[in-house]
């Protein structure tokens, strides 16, 4: 027998009691047949109780990991626990399940490792501010020139990734205001990178942990990461390829 497909909804929440009921039972509506499991990012309000109220699938970090340390203990859960795809979804209530299966079907056709939920391709549903977009225009243009790849909503925290994806992320993801910084590291461990248009809302409720003075340590916290990811996985290839040169040199001499 064909064993099943196991897919596993990752859904970090930070002080997402407005949200993340709504969050979780929307999925469980649209989406019964996948797994999912809510990361308590140390939260300071009610999503904890909330959580454990609705007997929803949860993770409780005893502190604030901030969004990648929160991701990350997904994907270490989804790696030790057998699963083939994991998805990254918000728990604000921006992104819409009933996208879930455009991010799947590349992932299951081989055409891509990750496929990131893109608002710009269609430019349908919420944009974002004027301010952000121009934000993420510079950045999408810092990793088309780092990388060569364009990838257009380079901000986006809804996503999909394979098995491969799961161990690698698992083992190393960016911590803060990860992204970014993330499609860089996959685009440098030769993963296939894939947007797929999907249509986001507005936060349902509560407010953005993002104010004026943490958008611009977010652009040069992240510009710098950017450019010392893409260097630092030059120098690993390098270093690879010129121990691959000297093991085929001995092996002539030989």
């Amino acid at each position: 027998m064909e064993r099943k497909e196991k897919i596993l909804i990752i859904i970090p929440a930070y002080n997402e009691a407005e949200n993340i009921v709504h969050v979780v039972s929307h999925m469980l509506e649209q989406a019964p047949q996948y797994d999912y499991l809510v990361i308590n990012d140390g939260s300071t309000d009610d999503t904890l109780r909330l959580c454990r109220g609705n007997q929803f699938r949860y993770l409780d970090l005893p502190i604030n990991m901030g969004i990648g340390g929160a991701v990350q203990a997904g994907y270490i859960y989804a790696g030790k626990n057998g699963y083939d795809i994991a998805v990254q979804m918000d728990g604000d209530g921006q992104h819409d399940i009933a996208y879930l299966e455009k991010l799947l079907e590349p992932i299951r056709q081989g055409e891509a490792d990750v496929t990131i939920g893109s608002r710009f391709l269609q430019k349908e549903g919420f944009q974002s501010s004027v301010s952000r977009r121009t934000g993420i225009n510079i950045l999408s243009f810092l990793i088309l020139v780092t990388t060569g790849k364009r990838i257009k909503d380079v901000t986006s925290g809804y996503r999909a990734v394979n098995r491969r994806f799961i161990e690698i992320y698992s083992k190393d993801y960016p911590m803060d205001y990860p992204e970014p910084e993330a499609i860089v590291a996959a685009i440098m461990h030769r993963g296939k990178v894939k947007e797929v248009p999907v249509q986001m809302r507005a936060r349902e409720g509560g407010t953005s942990s993002i104010t004026f003075k943490k958008s611009i340590y977010y652009m040069i916290k992240v510009t710098l990461a950017i450019l010392i990811c893409r260097m630092s996985y030059g120098v690993r290839r390098t270093k690879r390829e010129a121990g691959v040169g000297r093991k085929n040199e001995q092996h002539e001499e030989s």
